[in-house]
């Protein structure tokens, strides 16, 4: 059995993959499912339609590859992270949409906790900042509308988990609720030093911890499947770990000071710190890399809500492009920004400003600034964010940085890859493999059905990659970061004035 069956379900689709042992995809297979927006800040997306075509891009891609079947070994999955469903048990009915890592709507309840004076005590506890990215909140402000749902979640008739658990419980029939520490890491319920489940954490935020799935190591077995009928034997489920961490996995980031960067829909910039849960004073987070034979290896988080998806909204809501590849040829056709920096706070400002008021601004515009302009500002707007979390984590995880790992579907935007390395300053190496998420997931997998006999075998096989340098001085550099900094410092600004100056001030 020599190929491996993987799910990688994002923010935006659900993908099937092929692998074979070495980590080369043989065949893909994608859907994309609606994004719901109830509200402003608010976004959902709908779990049954997920399974659905997580059963579909299976068949479809096991139909095209029949003789195949008989080589599968095993089904891995990764996830987007922090996407939290209620479900039924037996069922697995979801009882309200999953509530996206986007949503805002716990804003409040995390304001509160905060000015209480909770924030300390749960970094301490979490690595994690109180914050409506991570899904407690939510859960939260969902079980105080909805009593009766909340009287279904403590009475044990539902069950709450994070995608990775809830497409595990379908795809084994309910036999099987479980989830890995790295998606567990990211709920704020989760104890970054016990490797569980905390009750007291879970008692802060009203969640019964009853209603919560097994913690289990990624490379661990996770029941069986026949994806909905669609394999005439039992597959086995292995390999369950969240997006970002597989990606740093599959980079093979195995030892402190490597770091990675995904982009995304949002992106998250990685990087490994060793067996130790340092504690960050500046707005970094502190996660879970992956937990092996017992042992964790930690790492620092840079979380930015916003990338692929600005170029999403560019598309989408101000038909400025019709598909994303377009933007690097836009952004090519002029020499530069123009002056004009896209700040992308369309659901706050994350690491390390940690606004969640904060709302999106296009800044500098003058009557020369054209389309080609805003969509090179909103390509170089990934890089700004990139490089103001970079340098807080190093410097804070007091580890030298000699390149940074790059993946996700962006890494084929040659002028984001080039500008993402003068802005930084570091030698850029975007992998030849958009789907690096699922390869960390197979390489799991691999790990707990025994074909590899470790990390050293891992880190052993080929990684087609392409290097980007710096071709900028780092006085360049500087001096169009400083340009990010005062737009960034512009739409903090707009926070601190009053609504309606004119009128407090006695005009008419």
């Amino acid at each position: 059995m020599s190929v491996i069956l993987a799910l990688d379900q994002s923010t935006s689709a659900t993908k099937a993959l092929l692998f074979e042992l070495e980590g080369r995809v043989l065949d893909r297979e994608t859907l994309p499912h609606t994004q719901y927006y109830p509200q402003p800040g608010w976004v959902e997306h709908d779990a049954e339609e997920i399974y659905a075509n997580t059963l579909q891009v299976i068949r479809a891609l096991l139909a095209r590859n029949t003789a195949r079947r008989d080589d599968l070994l095993c089904l891995s999955l990764t996830n987007q992270r922090e996407t939290i469903v209620v479900f039924e048990r037996g069922t697995g009915a979801p009882l309200h949409h999953a509530i996206v890592w986007q949503d805002r709507r716990g804003d409040p309840l995390c304001t509160r906790l905060t000015a209480q004076g909770y924030g300390e005590w749960v970094q301490q506890r979490t690595g994690l900042k109180i914050d409506t990215y991570f899904p407690a909140s939510k859960l939260t402000w969902l079980f105080e509308r909805e009593p009766a749902l909340y009287r279904r979640v403590e009475s044990g008739e539902a069950l709450i988990g994070t995608i990775d658990a809830y497409l595990v419980y379908r795809l084994t029939e309910g036999a099987v609720f479980a989830t890995d520490h790295t998606n567990a890491s990211r709920t704020l319920l989760y104890n970054i030093h016990t490797l569980g489940w905390d009750h007291e954490l879970c008692d802060l935020f009203g969640v019964p911890l009853a209603a919560l799935p097994e913690v289990r190591e990624s490379s661990a077995r996770y029941g069986e499947t026949t994806c909905g009928g669609a394999l005439d034997r039992p597959l086995p489920i292995a390999g369950v770990m969240g997006d970002s961490q597989a990606a740093l996995f599959a980079e093979r980031c195995f030892r402190p000071g490597m770091a990675k960067v995904t982009f995304g829909t949002g992106s998250s910039v990685l990087l490994n710190i060793g067996a130790d849960a340092k504690l960050s004073r500046s707005g970094i987070v502190t996660t879970i890399g992956w937990v092996l034979e017992g042992q964790p290896a930690y790492a620092f988080e840079g979380i930015i809500n916003f990338t692929g998806a600005t170029v999403q909204w560019l598309r989408d809501q101000l038909k400025l492009i019709e598909t994303a590849a377009e933007t690097e040829a836009l952004a090519t056709a002029v020499a530069d920004n123009h002056g004009v920096y896209f700040v992308p706070a369309f659901v706050g400002l994350s690491a390390p400003y940690w606004r969640a008021d904060a709302r999106a601004a296009i800044v500098g515009l003058t009557p020369g600034a054209t389309r080609n302009h805003v969509v090179r500002a909103a390509l170089e707007s990934i890089a700004y964010q990139i490089r103001d979390v970079l340098g807080l984590m190093a410097s804070e995880a007091g580890v030298p940085l000699a390149y940074i790992h790059a993946d996700g579907g962006a890494v084929s935007n040659r002028f984001l890859m080039q500008f993402t390395a003068d802005l930084t300053q570091y030698t850029l190496r975007a992998s030849a493999l958009p789907e690096l998420s699922a390869l960390g997931a197979v390489f799991s997998g691999g790990l707990g059905m025994g074909v590899y006999a470790g990390l050293d075998a891992l880190a052993g096989l080929p990684l087609e990659s392409v290097d980007y340098t710096p071709q900028i001085s780092s006085q360049q550099a500087d001096a169009l970061y400083a340009g990010w900094q005062a737009a960034v410092q512009q739409v903090l600004a707009a926070l601190r004035e009053p609504a309606h100056p004119a009128q407090q001030a006695g005009s008419v």
